[in-house]
Formats: C-alpha cells, structure tokens, sequence
C-alpha cells in the first residue's frame, strides 16, 4: 500500500471530494494524502473516526466549569483501556484548585493553559499499589525492580490517559497533553503527597476551548515515513520530510505564528540534554523515587 500525492490522483478519483474522510485527510496530511484511506467506503465511516482525525492541542480555553460527571466519565474511559497482565498500574490526580494549578504551571515553563482549563490531571504510573498489595500477601514484590515493570506501567498510564482524551473530545472538550510536568518531577510528586514507586508522567488540561482562539489540525509525517510493510525500510525518508517541512511551515503561517521547521525543532530537541530542560536527571529521579531499573 503506497502513498501517493494528492495531485493528479486527486483529479482522477471520482467523487472524492463526498467522501467523509476527504477534507480531514488534506488537513491531516496536505499533498501526502493516503488516498488507499477511501477505500473504507462512505457508510462504513463514523463519527469516532472523524474524532480521531480532527484531534487538535487545545491551549487557550474558557473558564467555563465542566459539567457533573464529566471527570468520573473520562476515568471510567480510562479505565476501559487495555492493561497489561490486568495489573492496572496506574493512578490519575485531578487537580482543580487555582493555587495549585498555577504551581504546576510555573514547573511547566509557565504554560499559561494549565491555569485556564478547569481540570488538569496528572496521569501516574503507580507500583505502589503492587508494592503494598503484594509484600502484604506474600511478603515480597522484587519483580516490580525490573524496569520491564515500570515500562508496563507507563504503557498503561499511557493507554488511559488517551482513552480519557478521546472521550474528552467525543463530549466537546478540548485538551492538550503537559510532558514539561518532568521538568520538576521532585516537585511535582511532593505537592502530590507521592508515595515511592509513584512517577508523574505527564499533565492533561481538559476544558472548553476559547474561540477567540483557535487551533488547527496539525500536519502529521507522511504514512510513507512511518509505514512499513513487511520489513522497516526508510527509503525516501529524507525527501518526505523535507516536504513534510514545507506543509508545517505552512500551518504556523496559517495560524500566524512564527516557529522553525520540523526537522530543525526535532534536531534542536535531541541534540543535547540542555534541550531536555532538566529531564536529563530522570533516570536519577526514579532511583531517588523507589525504581531500581534492574
């Protein structure tokens, strides 16, 4: 299965342009299109794929308090989501206090965003529920050292926490995902109460988004960067990239903002660990938090 560019296998698909998907993809994709997406035909279409490919960050929102339920509708969609070996190993804080927001805020180089929304939650990967539990029937839980553990864990919290984001969005609310929180995990897990075995992961504003302020739905890499059938084969990467540089330039000039291409924002990123704005001490945090890593 191939991707082709929009132009001239546009012109040649009849009737493309009824077709549910089409417009999403163009914006999704610009001229890298994955046509072979049509295939999925008009009434097998539905309103959660339309969901999942209009997800856009939301960072500006109303002040607006969400209605009663909302928070134990999105951990009981949480908690739907796949868990591994059932061990469910995670935990989720909400935060609503207006103080206490705006501390986290400050830790995640003051994104404005996380004192507007309503409700932030702070996602977990949470051993200490396993610790206790097993230590108190059989007197030992070493096999929560390993760091497959804790990878379990994450992947869990992970999993959860974009289960919550599909259902935030399928009720009209906007969200946007705060990783910065791993900017200050000390302090972070102590304005928590964190027991050890406990790791912050990653922040989640949930609200009504500003229309004063809106946002687009940002180009993604071509299917042909991530794609790979059979075997990996990068094979027209770099190609597709630089043209994926041109449709993100394009978007933030749509949006009126300034920012550098992809692959300089990317590069910029991984180059060093001043990049990581104090997240290069992870691996020492989780030992200080109670996580050998055997």
């Amino acid at each position: 299965m191939s991707v082709v560019t929009l132009v001239p296998a546009f012109a040649q698909r009849r009737d493309r342009t009824h077709h549910p998907v089409a417009d999403l993809l163009r914006r999704r994709y610009g001229s890298a299109v994955p046509l072979e997406a049509e295939a999925l035909g008009p009434d097998q279409w539905n309103d959660l794929l339309t969901g999942l490919l209009s997800h856009k960050s939301v960072r500006a929102y109303r002040p607006d308090p969400l209605p009663q339920g909302t928070l134990e509708t999105l951990v009981a969609a949480a908690q739907s989501a796949p868990t591994s070996s059932n061990l469910q190993a995670w935990s989720v804080v909400a935060v609503t206090d207006a103080e206490r927001k705006g501390r986290f805020a400050a830790w995640a180089a003051n994104q404005a965003h996380i004192e507007q929304a309503p409700l932030f939650l702070v996602w977990l990967a949470d051993l200490s529920r396993l610790d206790t539990l097993a230590k108190a029937k059989v007197g030992e839980a070493a096999g929560l050292d390993y760091l497959e553990t804790l990878i379990v864990a994450i992947t869990d919290a992970t999993l959860a926490a974009q289960n919550a984001v599909v259902a935030a969005e399928s009720l009209g609310l906007g969200t946007v995902y705060i990783g910065a929180l791993r900017n200050e995990t000390e302090a972070v897990a102590q304005e928590l109460g964190l027991p050890p075995k406990v790791l912050p992961l990653f922040g989640l504003c949930v609200g009504y988004a500003d229309p004063a302020r809106p946002t687009g739905i940002k180009p993604r890499l071509p299917q042909s960067v991530v794609l790979h059938h059979e075997r990996y084969d990068a094979t027209g990467a770099e190609a597709a990239i630089a043209d994926y540089d041109g449709q993100v330039r394009a978007y933030y000039a749509e949006q009126g903002i300034a920012a550098p291409d992809w692959s300089e924002t990317v590069t910029n990123r991984v180059r060093g660990p001043a990049a990581l704005t104090g997240r290069h001490r992870l691996r020492q945090t989780l030992l200080d938090f109670g996580f050998p890593l055997r």
